[in-house]
């Protein structure tokens, strides 16, 4: 299966025509007033129809409410949820069934303990992403450019496809693939030149190095066989 590719945190109409040039998979538009990569409404509207079916559009909220996920649901018209906040599984499943939109939910890392948690959700949700776990005195989950220890996914079988994310970029991604043997990479601060300032060469980048990291795992599968 191709490693699934998304760049998170799109904003502006030249990021999102690189990243879909370049080859992701999945485009992401943030819901979250405190984050530099929040999007109103109505430029998710102009960013949702330029995709044109190029990627899967992953809109991401922090604890939303029904009515927020719903503004954003019209305006972007979503492939799917990302939900990045503290939503319990039955939240979860109260969205999935609600708006009747793949889920994906994103567990922050930082010990072995924290895997726990995967029991809890591969059975209600469409995809887990891996993220660092945020500092106490972060004020929000994501999108801080901060990594956690790879080796502790090495082997995981959560039973859904999952994405590693959490301080990614174009010089250490082909090593975490290595490492995890990730089906799919998120990253967001790992292509800015600034908090929320997509940089277009670093997107073409991080997209090249995975593309490339990804060659070898496919030939090991290959010679498996």
């Amino acid at each position: 299966m191709a490693l699934a590719i998304k760049i998170c945190g799109l904003t502006t109409p030249d990021a999102l025509d690189v990243a879909l040039t370049a080859g992701a998979d999945f485009v992401g538009f943030v819901f979250f007033p405190p984050s530099p990569r929040n999007l109103g409404l109505e430029a998710a509207r102009t960013l949702g129809a330029q995709v044109q079916g190029r990627a899967g559009k992953v809109a991401l909220t922090v604890d939303a409410n029904d009515d927020t996920i719903a503004a954003v649901v019209a305006a972007l018209q979503p492939d799917m949820l990302q939900l990045h906040g503290k939503e319990t599984p039955d939240r979860v499943v109260a969205v999935r069934t609600r708006f009747g939109l793949p889920v994906m939910k994103a567990l922050p890392i930082a010990t072995r303990a924290d895997l726990a948690s995967i029991r809890v959700y591969s059975d209600v949700v469409d995809r887990l992403l891996f993220d660092a776990r945020p500092p106490p005195e972060a004020t929000r989950p994501g999108g801080l450019g901060v990594s956690f220890d790879w080796t502790l996914l090495k082997d995981i079988k959560p039973g859904v496809p999952w994405m590693l994310s959490g301080g990614l970029d174009a010089g250490n991604v082909a090593e975490a693939i290595a490492l995890t043997g990730a089906p799919g990479v998120d990253v967001s601060s790992g292509v800015e030149r600034a908090p929320g300032e997509k940089d277009v060469g670093k997107i073409r980048a991080f997209i090249r190095a995975a593309r490339m990291a990804e060659a070898p795992l496919d030939l090991t599968k290959a010679s498996i066989v």
